[in-house]
């Protein structure tokens, strides 16, 4: 087997660092023990793209703010479906993973950090989200493996009932919060309908390929 080779750590504001590793051709970002995510396992991040878009009236022309760049494969997917006056702003909190992707994995950012449609914001997404109102068309949050978390207590916030208040307030009439999970979580499910969401729960696969651990999408529309 090729070994894994370690290429960065990054430190995280208030949790612990994350490792950059290349096995061959493959990267994976690590928390501790934990994989959190893999170049070889891409569906489920691509999926939060394509189902959100697909939710909304005009998804050509569609404002997103992106909770996380992870590995950038919500991005690249936002970016392929939405037309020319579509913008995906993301907010990413680690300076490094930005660096990562315009370095050892530039070829798997693929670009789409310098498409004129894309704008980087090296900021937490509970704070962008806090300051908008009526901006977005979808919020995506693809961070901490979901209500769940692993890697920052803070992260927590996004997912209490204030948290859901401040995204309903940040996303135009009928707009779209959708949030991406490792693990079903029934009680945040009915906590979002509480917030005045209209929720559905989909399942999709972490592989491309509709293979690999089973992920969960929280789609809700503001009410």
């Amino acid at each position: 087997m090729t070994p894994r080779e370690l290429i960065d750590v990054a430190e995280v504001p208030g949790g612990e660092p994350l490792r950059l590793f290349r096995r061959g051709g493959d990267f994976m970002i690590v928390l501790n023990r934990n994989e959190l995510m893999s170049s070889r396992m891409s569906g489920s991040e691509e999926a939060l793209a394509e189902l959100t878009l697909a939710r909304l009236k005009a998804p050509g022309s569609a404002h997103l703010l992106i909770g996380g760049y992870g590995m950038g494969f919500t991005l690249r997917k936002a970016l392929a479906l939405m037309g020319p006056d579509g913008r995906a702003k993301v907010a990413e909190l680690v300076p490094k993973i930005v660096e990562w992707a315009r370095g050892p994995m530039a070829e798997l950012a693929a670009g789409c950090l310098d498409d004129p449609r894309t704008e980087i914001m090296l900021d937490d997404v509970g704070s962008v989200i806090g300051r908008a109102r009526a901006m977005y068309d979808a919020i995506l949050l693809d961070v901490d493996n979901g209500p769940d978390g692993l890697t920052r207590l803070d992260n927590d916030r996004l997912y209490t009932m204030r948290g859901l208040d401040k995204a309903r307030l940040a996303l135009k009439p009928g707009g779209v919060l959708a949030v991406w999970s490792a693990a079903p979580d029934d009680r945040f499910r009915r906590r979002m309908g509480d917030a005045g969401f209209s929720v559905e729960e989909v399942a999709v696969r972490a592989r491309q390929n509709g293979k690999g651990p089973r992920h969960v999408i929280w789609f809700g529309v503001k009410r």
